[in-house]
This record gives C-alpha cells, structure tokens and sequence, in this order.
C-alpha cells in the first residue's frame, strides 16, 4: 500500500481565495492581505482559471507611480507599464496561469515552480476548472515524514529488488538520511536501489554500503 504522498493532491491545499476579473485592484491587495497570499487566480465563468495576479504584477504600479522610462524602457516594458496603468484583476493579471493537475507529481509541480519562478500553482481539472492550490510551503510537507515511514517504504522496494539477500540489508534512517548496510548477490542492481530511495518523498540523502555475494546472472 502506497504511504508516501506522490502527487499534488496529496499535499495541495483545497481551500482556495480567487477573484474574478473585474475584481478592483484594491480589492485584490486586501484579498491577499488578508490571507497572506503571495497570489491569487482569476477565475472566469463557473470557476476556469484565466490567469493568476502574484504580488509582482501588483507591485508594477508603485514601481512606475513616479517615473518617466525613455523609450527603450517602454518599448521593453510594454507588458509592465499596462499592468501598471491596471485598474481590476484581468487589467494586471500574468496570463496564461501557469498551472498544474492534481495527479501531477511532486517532482514535476516542483520543477514548474522552479522554471516559472512562482511561488504557488492553481491546481486544475481536466476542464481547467480550479480544484486547489499547492505553494512550495506544500511540497515541503514530504519532508514532515518520520525516519520510521521512511525506512517502512525502503524495506519495501529492498524486498522487490532482493527476495532473498545472503543476509538482511540493514536500513537506517537519521533526519531523513538513509544509510543501507549488508551483502547482496547481484550488486549490478545497487545504481536502481540508490535511485529508488532517492525517489522516495522524505528521504534527504542516500548512503549505501552494500555488498556483493554470488551473482544470480551475468550483467553482459
């Protein structure tokens, strides 16, 4: 049975706060005051997400409230000055939103924010209707799992991978580091073992110490 969480819907949070797109700028700002949201979606029709306002797109418009950019400025922060000039929510929202499905795993919505440079994701269906939002703060509960669920899942993919060791493979796990002792017959599978444990959601670093008895078959 599967006891780490995998997938974004394992950790996303359900309750979200949205706005539509003729919402007020100033009613957007004490939106996310008051959450303490970083940022919001813009939500059109029954709920599809047609885009997100982050605290940048808000920030535009003190940015700009008391300069003059030349004309490379402007012709390079077209995008910028009309966000600035916004006055409701679809004015100055970023879109399209960059979003993610709730079956999505941790890797890939972590790789999105990474490569997008955001902080949270509206989570969607297939209809890309919102159905939640994860933020980084989300993906890190992996990290909340305890030394023994770790070492419960381990044991696990070592009895897959060696039914039957010339010894017990020992598994250790301090603070998330997973230190894996003792003898196995085909040692060509320790490179899988090591990227198997790193895959599981928790683990913090790998340290193996594993070695070979007799051969079940010929690596060639």
């Amino acid at each position: 049975m599967r006891s780490s969480p995998h997938i974004v819907s394992d950790v996303m949070t359900h309750t979200v706060v949205a706005v539509g797109r003729d919402a007020p700028f100033k009613d957007v700002v004490k939106l996310m005051q008051e959450w303490k949201v970083s940022a919001v979606p813009v939500l059109a029709g029954e709920g599809r997400v047609i885009g997100v306002v982050s605290e940048a797109d808000l920030l535009l418009k003190e940015e700009f409230r008391d300069s003059d950019p030349d004309r490379i400025t402007q012709m390079r922060r077209l995008s910028d000055l009309a966000k600035a000039g916004g006055m409701t929510a679809a004015d100055v929202m970023s879109t399209p939103a960059v979003t993610v499905h709730s079956d999505a795993s941790l890797a890939q919505a972590a790789r999105i924010m990474a490569q997008r440079k955001v902080k949270r994701l509206p989570v969607v269906d297939d209809e890309g209707l919102l159905d939640g939002v994860v933020s980084r703060a989300d993906l890190l509960k992996v990290f909340l799992r305890t030394d023994d669920e770790i070492a419960e899942e381990v044991r696990e993919i070592l009895t897959s991978l060696f039914p039957a060791p010339p010894e017990p493979v020992r598994v250790d796990v301090t603070d998330g580091v997973v230190t894996l002792t003792g003898r196995v017959r085909d040692t060509s599978l320790v490179p899988v073992v090591t990227r198997l444990v790193r895959s599981v959601e928790g683990v913090v670093d790998v340290d193996l110490a594993l070695s070979g008895g007799m051969r079940l078959r010929d690596p060639g």
